[in-house]
């Protein structure tokens, strides 16, 4: 994942222009709330920021990597650093004891003390009681990071006394790059960085048997409902019910339904738009011609009353069936 100051800067330009200004103008506060997805890149980011709070000669706003205090940090031996993972299922109060009394003493190294709660929304109320406290009354030169994709279930007391730091979702061209850099296809890569933001997550679904099929049945479907009712309920009981027993599989067959008519409209707005299935231009760019704005936004309307149906545990049997009457009426044949 990203690691150097370039790929940080294209994935957080706003976090990373923040967090500079802040060292630049040294108003380093003494706690920060990183909050972001799953794969905004939080962990890297704090890692810098780390090394840039420590670094014995930083250039630019950006550590220098060589010195002591650089290499320490990259190594993960520096002693002024300290790291809380959740214990089980809660970050606990022993481990706050043990932190603030490491924080509290008298060390080998002078300077800046730092220390980060991955997944902070896990503190339990006891630890969660505790760091605040300390939080209220830092000793000496203390930077708190607390790591987050849950903002929500902080304590208010908690996120009132702490910089807000908010990661945006990478963006989808940078996500499509590290896919591709990943030996995964432009089309397999533009149609699961629609279905997730975070990399590992898009890798396993690119790289998933069940999740090709269940794009092929996807797009067969699409091609058949341009065709006639009765070519899209065959498929429907051939190969879309087989293949998606569970909810969750119909959920997100549901989604890459949508996301196919998605792309129909916007190929019709702009030729040239960007698609969740570029394989499909040829098909894609026909329907488009021969469909109005109405019918397709109704189509799609369809699709999403199915998926809130599908919710409400109606049989879908006779859910997929009626979706393929509503996505066939009034189509135009050419």
């Amino acid at each position: 994942m990203a690691k150097n100051v370039e790929e940080l800067l294209t994935l957080q330009p706003v976090v990373m222009k923040q967090l500079q200004t802040i060292f630049d103008k040294n108003r380093l506060a003494h706690a920060y709330i990183f909050d972001g997805e799953k794969g905004t890149g939080k962990a890297d980011i704090m890692h810098f920021f780390v090394k840039l709070m420590l670094c014995e000669q930083p250039s630019g706003n950006v550590p220098c990597e060589t010195c002591r205090n650089c290499k320490r940090v990259d190594s993960g031996n520096h002693p002024n650093i300290h790291q809380i993972y959740p214990d089980g299922q809660f970050i606990k109060i022993d481990q706050m004891r043990e932190l603030i009394g490491e924080m509290k003493m008298v060390g080998v190294e002078e300077g800046r003390k730092i220390y980060v709660l991955h997944h902070a929304d896990r503190l339990n109320t006891a630890s969660a009681n505790m760091i605040l406290k300390f939080l209220e009354e830092p000793e000496g030169e203390v930077t708190a990071i607390l790591l987050t994709e849950q903002m929500q279930s902080i304590l208010p007391t908690i996120r009132s006394r702490c910089q807000h730091i908010k990661f945006q979702k990478m963006p989808r061209h940078v996500l499509l790059k590290h896919l591709q850099e990943n030996n995964i296809s432009h089309s397999m890569a533009s149609t699961v960085s629609m279905m997730t933001n975070e990399l590992e997550t898009a890798i396993f679904l690119a790289n998933d048997e069940q999740f090709a099929l269940a794009r092929k049945t996807v797009l067969k479907l699409v091609e058949a409902i341009r065709q006639n009712v009765h070519e899209a309920l065959l498929i429907v009981h051939e190969e879309w019910l087989p293949h998606f027993k569970e909810k969750s599989e119909m959920e997100q067959a549901l989604d890459l339904l949508l996301f196919a008519y998605r792309d129909i409209v916007s190929i019709k707005a702009n030729p040239e738009a960007a698609c969740t299935y570029p394989d499909m231009l040829p098909l894609f760019k026909e329907v488009a011609l021969y469909s109005t704005y109405e019918r397709l936004s109704n189509q799609m309307e369809s699709i999403l009353q199915a998926r809130a149906s599908l919710q409400r545990n109606m049989n879908r049997t006779l859910l997929m069936e009626q979706l393929m009457l509503n996505l066939q009426e009034g189509y135009t044949f050419v």
